[in-house]
């Protein structure tokens, strides 16, 4: 019977989309697609900067302040997506460390009311193998 290593399920600090100039770059020049309730931006990272990231892609969650005013909710809402991102990421690193692509996502949570957290795992696997085919857009 074989031994099945278990990768830990982890979502550090070096996985999160914090740079300013990154999230700038992701939102004007970043290729975009919809997954009601979720829009996704993503554009691959450039070798110069991809030598700094450890990881095969850097995520930053964000719901909008206009439609859930409560900070509570908002909250919320960016917790059940990291757990169902933390829980389903390995499709998309093991995608990615094939192709040898680096990508900075940005997940913007578009719907109109709290999502259950099963809906948000299935629209999230839903958009981690759709990630996991990205192939570079011909310029």
């Amino acid at each position: 019977m074989k031994s099945v290593v278990k990768e830990k399920q982890t979502f550090s600090k070096d996985e999160r989309l914090s740079s300013r100039k990154l999230i700038e770059q992701v939102a004007k020049e970043g290729k975009s697609f919809l997954v009601h309730p979720f829009k996704v931006i993503t554009l691959e990272v450039p070798t110069a900067i991809g030598t700094e990231i450890k990881y095969p892609a850097q995520v930053m969650m964000t719901a909008p302040k206009k439609r859930f005013p409560r900070a509570v909710d908002r909250n919320r809402i960016k917790r059940l997506m990291r757990e169902a991102y933390r829980k389903n990421k390995h499709t998309l690193y093991t995608a990615l460390t094939e192709q040898n692509k680096k990508l900075a996502i940005m997940l913007i949570y578009v719907g109109a009311e709290l999502p259950e957290y099963k809906l948000a795992e299935d629209k999230i696997i839903l958009i981690l193998q759709r990630l996991s085919k990205y192939e570079t857009p011909a310029q």
